[in-house]
């Protein structure tokens, strides 16, 4: 929410982004990674690549699109490839997090992806950032107020319950709950759990590790176990 006299920041002063590595296990991955990139919409993005990542930021919509269009196009060349990928919102900056006064959590409208046809298989992990600031902001605005108690598991478990009604929950492993289905689903259910926990907590940041075609044999998940789900998104 925001004080009367400070308006909504934009996506960009919020913070809304993404973070992603590309990995192509093929000899002409340069092409692939770079045809990847280039074939993409930036369209009201602002996208910084490196010798390490490609940062983006803008609103979510546009952001998810952007790094579903990318892994899609390199995915399509028929190379095994997995990406990493990092979503953040809710903090601005890089050693600090500065918000202007009377920001903190924001909703966001969720997003809707149009099917690929790629098969992707992901680790994801979701991490809401709790402290006084999101758990309470009127405690915050009082400093002789005590912050309120917070429990960081109870939007994990409604994350990982939002998993298993889009149909793409795979199982648990460890620090990891695993998706699997076309990759606009996969990217959509853990970019709107994202979005749905950063509508009461400020900073929630979410990370997939991504795997599309893969040589390795596809078997039955297996039972899902009670305890990595305690330790895991």
């Amino acid at each position: 929410m925001t004080s009367a006299t400070h308006p909504t920041p934009t996506p960009e002063q919020y913070g809304v982004g993404a973070r992603f590595t590309l990995s192509v296990y093929d000899s002409d991955y340069v092409r692939i990674i770079l045809g990847a990139l280039g074939s993409a919409d930036t369209t009201g993005l602002t996208i910084e690549t490196n010798d390490i990542s490609t940062f983006v930021t803008g609103g979510e919509q546009r952001v998810l699109a952007y790094v579903q269009s990318v892994v899609a196009a390199a995915a399509r060349s028929g190379a095994h490839l997995s990406a990493a990928i990092l979503l953040s919102r809710g903090c601005p900056g890089e050693l600090q997090c500065a918000l202007p006064p009377g920001v903190h959590a924001l909703a966001a409208a969720p997003i809707a992806l149009p099917e690929s046809g790629v098969r992707a298989r992901a680790h994801w992990s979701l991490y809401p950032l709790l402290d006084a600031g999101s758990a309470s902001p009127a405690a915050v605005a009082s400093a002789a107020a005590p912050a309120a108690p917070v429990d960081h598991m109870t939007p994990i478990y409604a994350a990982i319950d939002q998993a298993k009604a889009s149909g793409v929950y795979s199982g648990s492993d460890h620090y990891a709950t695993r998706l699997d289905g076309d990759l606009s689903a996969v990217l959509e259910t853990a970019a709107n759990a994202w979005i749905g926990v950063g509508a009461q907590v400020q900073h929630v940041v979410t990370h997939l590790t991504v795997s599309i075609n893969s040589p390795s044999v596809v078997g039955t998940a297996a039972p899902p176990a009670t305890e990595p789900e305690s330790r895991a998104s």
